[in-house]
């Protein structure tokens, strides 16, 4: 089943030589875009050089994404942040799940790049959530039948939470797989921000959310910026 994996960036040229190396393992030739959100850096010229095509989109994941989308060839649809990692077998556990006709999409088990505590405790706790709750979030590396992104209109275009809304509504289409399979995240918010700080802030964003908050005012809350104004030099 073609596979099109659509990676949206902003400022990641740290990222990049890692993200470009473990793409190259990957099996069965899947179609890979990058759509870049205006970055500052070279990430864009980094991408190009490896033979790859970058789209040009105004900044915002979701914005982001659904171009991807757009362009894209595949049947099926992987959103891959640019700090994650895939194994080079998760395509073949991606279509297997996919080969059942009632799974319209699904995610992948994250594993944090750093094994030390609290990191293995807080991706299996989010792995036991979404398994119980069929919520995903970006970083569990979310799939998608095209036919089912279509039909519940691709991300919806709000400057946060678009990953869980998203979901959500995938979720009411039909079966969704949460596959053991892992992909590798990265940790750099949790070291920079504190763990216990970014662990106390997710919850709350989540809570004010499922209470109805508007997701512009989470992005000021989350980033400390108002999501109309460009994003910053560096990669948030």
């Amino acid at each position: 089943m073609p596979v099109s994996i659509i990676i949206p960036m902003l400022n990641e040229e740290a990222e990049l030589p890692g993200l470009l190396g473990s793409l190259g393992t990957l099996g069965g030739q899947p179609e890979i875009l990058f759509v870049d959100g205006g970055s500052r850096d070279r990430g864009p010229a980094l991408v190009r050089q490896a033979g790859l095509p970058v789209l040009d989109s105004p900044p915002g994941r979701a914005l982001q994404m659904n171009l991807g989308a757009r362009r894209a060839r595949g049947e099926v649809l992987v959103f891959l942040h640019a700090d994650s990692r895939l194994p080079p077998d998760s395509l073949r556990a991606i279509d297997a799940a996919m080969s059942d006709p009632a799974v319209v999409g699904g995610r992948l088990d994250l594993v944090y790049e750093r094994a030390e505590w609290p990191y293995p405790w807080i991706a299996r706790l989010g792995n036991l959530r979404s398994r119980l709750t069929k919520i995903f979030t970006g970083d569990q590396t979310i799939f998608v039948r095209r036919s089912a992104f279509d039909a519940v209109g691709g991300y919806p275009e709000i400057p946060l939470m678009e990953d869980i809304e998203f979901s959500r509504r995938l979720k009411r289409l039909g079966r969704v797989a949460c596959l053991h399979a892992p992909v590798a995240g990265s940790t750099r918010k949790w070291r920079r921000e504190g763990v216990w700080r970014t662990i106390g802030l997710m919850w709350l964003l989540r809570c004010l959310y499922a209470l109805g908050a508007q997701p512009e005012s989470l992005h000021r809350l989350y980033y400390g910026r108002d999501p109309a104004k460009r994003p910053p030099s560096t990669a948030a």
